[in-house]
């Protein structure tokens, strides 16, 4: 939706509530033309229904404002004698037209001090459990998501199986640009298997301001660029599925590149504008190796002292591959008694590999060896040619669109570049770019397979790893208690903290006991 149509919409929103509610306004004790003025009937509303205005906010927070229409109306029914449940029922079926009849044919008294303690246990649990959707929802869209790692990609650091706690203020909580979503959950509905939201109407993108930055080395959730789901919630019918920005895959990687930085790939190691990239000492670049061995091995042994991420296995005789070790275990492993040989599979510059960005002809390079390119930056100019058109191609035409995602078209005729029918030779960038790439550098789709991350498309940053399941362990031995409420961040081997969270939660039930007793004795 563009700027002029969201306008109307909100116009007409405000008609419709005016033509349904002014005579319940003039019953309240209010004025006809106070449901007329947006916002401020809002405000007006929350008086009439007995509840505070600091709910208007609410109504006009994505997603939590769906929660909160239901409420609203039923309050209002209620504030003029409709309690019994067919009329909580028909406002909630009509979407909230059911206020119309009330309002014109069938209103009771105004009830202005109307009792808001529920009449029953069910009731009073309703309200509960709404209210705690409400800041669940309110937590989860703007302060921390609850994240899994499901890929190898980043092992040492994450692990398959980490639960993580993902902040969204550390870089700016990012607001929802689809507006009609069930809350709580992403593309999917549990069990259902289903869509989980509408994609119309659209936000245009918005950032609330962050504490910091994207630092490169920092590990990030981002939503998947390329995501066009031919895996939509469990079919894999091969049809081109769009999705909204806020609605596409998360992914979690390592960020190596910054806007405005001159990035290459040598020998599998990152070199940002000319100088290799400092990770944190966490960090644990792993790389696949092949060997000879002169024996066999004990397999369990072999995984617990090498710290072997994928595992191994033997390709022709005594030939082997190890999927993932680390430098340090790789040097280990050459000292086996029964290894012969072990050397790092390093793919040679020569070799294009035409999956490798931007792919085709123009590939970079491979896996390990990629020449330099450029990351855009917010607001610097780049030529735009025939040579550089293959890396800038998605970026100005899919992320560099309009703020309400209508794209642009670029096209080529001959050595002439056309964007949206007019001729250009250089390009300014509206927003900053992001090189992600995981740990596990030979068993990680990253953004040498498919480009650049766009400002608009972070998500958060990882902070707490609060739950770490072994898939592989049995009894209780598949949670990880080691990892438990340890950070992500920071140097040294990860601390845990999961006894000061259980000391806060024994503590939290322990106030909650004393005021309930204290209250009990006023009554």
């Amino acid at each position: 939706m563009t700027i002029t149509q969201w306008f109307l919409f909100f116009l007409a929103v405000q008609v419709i509530h005016f033509l349904g509610t002014w005579k319940l306004y003039i019953k309240a004790g209010r004025k006809a033309w106070e449901a007329a003025v947006p916002v401020y009937n809002a405000v007006v509303l929350m008086q009439i229904i007995n509840r505070p205005r600091w709910w208007t906010i609410l109504l006009f927070i994505p997603i939590v404002n769906l929660i909160m229409f239901p409420v609203i109306w039923v309050e209002t029914i209620r504030s003029f004698g409709k309690n019994s449940l067919k009329d909580t029922i028909l406002v909630i079926v009509t979407l909230g037209f059911y206020i119309y009849y009330v309002n014109y044919v069938d209103a009771g008294p105004y009830i202005e001090n109307r009792s808001l303690i529920p009449k029953s246990g069910s009731g009073e649990w309703i309200s509960s459990v709404l209210f705690a959707v409400v800041a669940a929802t309110i937590v989860h869209t703007y302060v921390m998501q609850p994240f899994t790692i499901p890929t190898a990609s980043l092992e040492k650091t994450l692990l398959v199986g980490d639960f993580l706690f993902v902040s969204k203020f550390h870089y700016g909580a990012r607001t929802p640009m689809t507006t009609v979503s069930f809350p709580m959950v992403h593309d999917t509905i549990p069990i259902l298997k289903t869509k989980s939201y509408s994609k119309w109407p659209q936000l245009p993108y918005f950032r609330l301001p962050g504490f910091e930055d994207v630092e490169r080395a920092d590990i990030v959730v981002f939503s998947w660029p390329v995501d066009t789901v031919n895996r939509f919630y469990g079919l894999d019918d091969g049809k081109y599925y769009d999705k909204p920005i806020d609605k596409k895959s998360n992914y979690v990687k390592r960020c190596v590149g910054l806007p405005g930085d001159s990035l290459k790939i040598v020998d599998g190691k990152v070199f940002a504008n000319g100088q290799p990239i400092n990770l944190p000492d966490r960090a644990r670049p792993q790389y696949s190796y092949t060997g000879t061995a002169t024996g066999g091995f004990n397999a369990q042994n072999l995984y617990e002292r090498y710290d072997l991420t994928d595992g191994m296995r033997f390709t022709s005789g005594n030939d082997f591959i190890v999927f993932s070790l680390t430098d340090e275990s790789a040097a280990s492993f050459k000292n086996h008694p029964n290894v012969s040989a072990l050397e790092r599979n390093i793919m040679t510059p020569d070799r294009i590999d035409p999956t490798i960005f931007p792919k085709g002809k123009a590939s970079l390079g491979n896996r390990d060896q990629m020449k330099s390119f450029y990351i855009p930056k917010k607001g610097t100019t780049t030529p735009i040619n025939a040579e550089t058109l293959p890396f800038y191609k998605r970026l100005i035409e899919v992320y560099e669109g309009d703020e309400m995602g209508i794209n642009n078209s670029l096209t080529q005729n001959g050595s002439q570049i056309l964007l949206n029918g007019n001729p250009i030779t250089e390009y300014t960038f509206k927003q900053d770019y992001y090189w992600m790439m995981g740990d596990n550098r030979h068993n990680s789709e990253d953004s040498r397979f498919w480009g650049y991350v766009p400002e608009n498309h972070v998500v958060g940053k990882p902070v707490l790893v609060f739950m770490s399941w072994d898939s592989n362990a049995t009894g209780f031995d598949k949670i990880r208690w080691e990892r438990l409420f340890t950070t992500v961040g920071g140097e040294g081997e990860p601390v845990s903290y999961l006894w000061y969270v259980i000391i806060a939660l024994i503590g939290y039930f322990v106030v909650v006991k004393i005021i309930k007793i204290q209250r009990a004795r006023k009554e």
